[in-house]
């Protein structure tokens, strides 16, 4: 995955560990591909404590995923979800009672997991 993205999805699920200012110029930067001098601008923070933020976060969001391993555990049940999915749509019913019960599961993975 590109590190970008990575850092994204990380900021996505760990940015509540952040405080406010550094989830929003975290956002800023990763989510809205905004450049530390519009972030400057739009924070009255200085484009160097910007780039400082930046990246003493990025090196916070790497360390909670090498301890939490929440990214990895989401990127697993996604495959695990899909392969699932892909598993129903496969599966040839012939009667409407098992077809139903198949549709419903299928909507209540796609909603919850």
């Amino acid at each position: 995955m590109e590190e970008r993205i990575q850092l994204s999805v990380l900021v996505d699920i760990y940015g509540e560990l952040l405080t406010e200012k550094q989830r929003d110029i975290m956002n800023l930067y990763y989510n809205d591909d905004l450049s530390l001098a519009e972030i400057s601008e739009l924070t009255s923070t200085s484009r160097q404590a910007v780039h400082d933020i930046i990246k003493r976060c990025h090196k916070l969001l790497v360390q909670y995923e090498e301890k939490l391993h929440l990214m990895e555990t989401k990127l697993k049940m996604e495959k695990v979800k899909n392969s699932i999915l892909n598993s129903i749509d496969l599966l040839n019913v012939s009667d409407d009672k098992s077809l139903k019960i198949l549709l419903e599961m299928k909507k209540y993975i796609i909603d919850n997991v």
